[in-house]
């Protein structure tokens, strides 16, 4: 065989790599083909060629696995499980002429490249050296990368657009300073103005990295909210993406928890009952940004606290916390109940209504319960109790409770019974005057002092009457009866 015949068969493997890296790169950026690429072992097949020693078949490749990778979690998963971001990393070093300088910085040198598929490619890489820690996204912060990521986000292709916002909220969501610096370099105008996209992708990313901006600090919230996202992104909440409706949520969390100045920015703008609404459609981990959002705008004052009621906010809470199974879940939404039910009266029987101290005094007293879930119901049922004077939904606790929960019950019998005729009559004809007569407390505690205010607002033979015992008090007196 001649030398020019061996060159040939070369060239040929070499023609044969670039065919198959760009058939796959333009077979990945349609989601119809993922599901078969995946299935064909296409990982696998392209880890080796990441090392290609042709450099147009390293970024072709590369970007081959970006795409696959932004498809969806599971791709992604295939990604670490094949050992593929350390080839992605060394690669991009090794195209790059800057060959001295670090693997950050070879990979922003690359993010200046006129090809859009090594600017994905090198933008996806950063994001994954970003996510991990603070230490690590400030290397990247440091190297320069984030202005040409906010230029990325101007770029015409679409899945550019995607990595350079994701990689903007990987830096971001460790400090208020990584968060900053993305904001000094333009980045929410720019996000702000994508949120209409067409694209479900790009929103997913664009909310999140709003998110992980305004999670840090008020002025950091505020300056989202300059740019006049709201109510544009209320609307988002229709979206037929179920994580672009996620993310909005998520966002609108991490305003509302900094002030009531911003929730009743989101109030007004129709926010808590599209939430509302939200968490009546969805389940599991995709409720949890709504339940603490909810929590969180109750918790800043006594308007905020009513807007949720008014809107229905308990019972659709009550819903949550009868049909989630994580603890973590259950945990969240006793807390937004506390929330909503300690600041008044009224409050307060907005929750007893809805009979959620009985199902929060269950989960507390559940051994099966996490440690977490136990703390945060006890916690909402104490303040929710200490200004509860709706006396039926007090009255199921007035039995096999625990004395540290009892003592709130009681007290606030013995508050509201000495100014209340009405609610005197009925908690005797109710049964509640005998159950009290049962309760053991030690003398001298301020449960025993609970209930001798409450025995103070009756007549002694009422409350001997309902004592335990009585009758047989009754009976002796009878063998000891001389008739006249």
């Amino acid at each position: 065989m001649s030398q020019k015949q061996i060159i040939q068969v070369f060239d040929d493997y070499q023609k044969s790599r670039m065919h198959f890296v760009q058939t796959v790169a333009d077979l990945a950026s349609r989601p119809q083909n993922m599901d078969i690429l995946h299935h064909a072992g296409v990982m696998s097949m392209l880890r080796p060629l990441m090392l290609d020693a042709v450099p147009s078949i390293q970024q072709t490749a590369a970007l081959a696995v970006g795409r696959l990778a932004d498809h969806s979690d599971d791709l992604a998963k295939v990604v670490v499980q094949e050992d593929i971001l350390p080839q992605l990393v060394h690669s991009l070093i090794l195209q790059n002429a800057v060959v001295a300088c670090g693997g950050v910085d070879a990979l922003v040198c690359c993010l200046e490249e006129f090809d859009p598929g090594v600017k994905e490619a090198a933008a996806w890489a950063l994001g994954c050296v970003a996510r991990h820690n603070a230490s690590l996204s400030q290397s990247v912060v440091d190297a320069g990368a984030v202005p040409l990521l906010v230029l990325c986000l101007l770029e015409p292709e679409m899945a550019l657009k995607r990595i350079a916002a994701s990689t903007l909220s990987d830096i971001s969501k460790h400090t208020p300073e990584l968060a900053q610096a993305v904001v000094d370099n333009g980045a929410i105008a720019h996000l702000a103005q994508m949120i209409l996209s067409p694209d479900a992708k790009l929103k997913r990313q664009v909310f999140s990295a709003l998110s992980q901006i305004s999670k840090h600090s008020e002025s950091l919230a505020e300056m989202v909210i300059e740019a006049e996202i709201f109510p544009a992104a209320v609307a988002c909440l229709k979206d037929p993406d179920e994580y672009v409706r996620k993310n909005v949520v998520t966002l609108m969390r991490e305003v509302v928890k900094h002030s009531p100045e911003l929730s009743q920015m989101i109030v007004s703008c129709g926010g808590i009952g599209v939430v509302i609404d939200y968490l009546g459609h969805c389940r599991g981990s995709l409720r949890l940004p709504g339940i603490m959002m909810l929590g969180y705008v109750a918790a800043h004052s006594e308007n905020l606290a009513m807007a949720v009621i008014v809107s229905k906010g308990v019972s659709q809470l009550a819903l949550c916390l009868s049909e989630e199974q994580e603890p973590h879940i259950k945990a969240a939404t006793a807390w937004s109940i506390g929330q909503i039910g300690h600041h008044t009266p009224e409050h307060a029987k907005a929750v007893a209504t809805a009979d959620l101290l009985g199902k929060l005094l269950e989960l507390y007293m559940n051994a099966s319960s996490s440690e977490d879930l136990q703390a945060k119901s006890k916690t909402a049922l104490k303040s929710v109790l200490q200004k509860c004077t709706y006396l039926p939904g007090l009255e199921p606790l007035l039995q096999d409770v625990p004395s540290n929960i009892l003592k709130h019950v009681v007290g606030q019998y013995s508050k509201v019974l000495p100014h209340d005729s009405k609610a005197r009559r009925l908690f005797v004809t109710s049964g509640g005057l005998k159950k009290l007569q049962e309760i053991e407390a030690e003398p001298g505690s301020a449960l025993q002092e609970h209930i001798n205010a409450i025995n103070n607002c009756y007549p002694e033979e009422i409350v001997r009457y309902y004592s335990p015992n009585y009758s047989e008090v009754l009976l002796a007196q009878i063998e000891h009866y001389q008739p006249a």
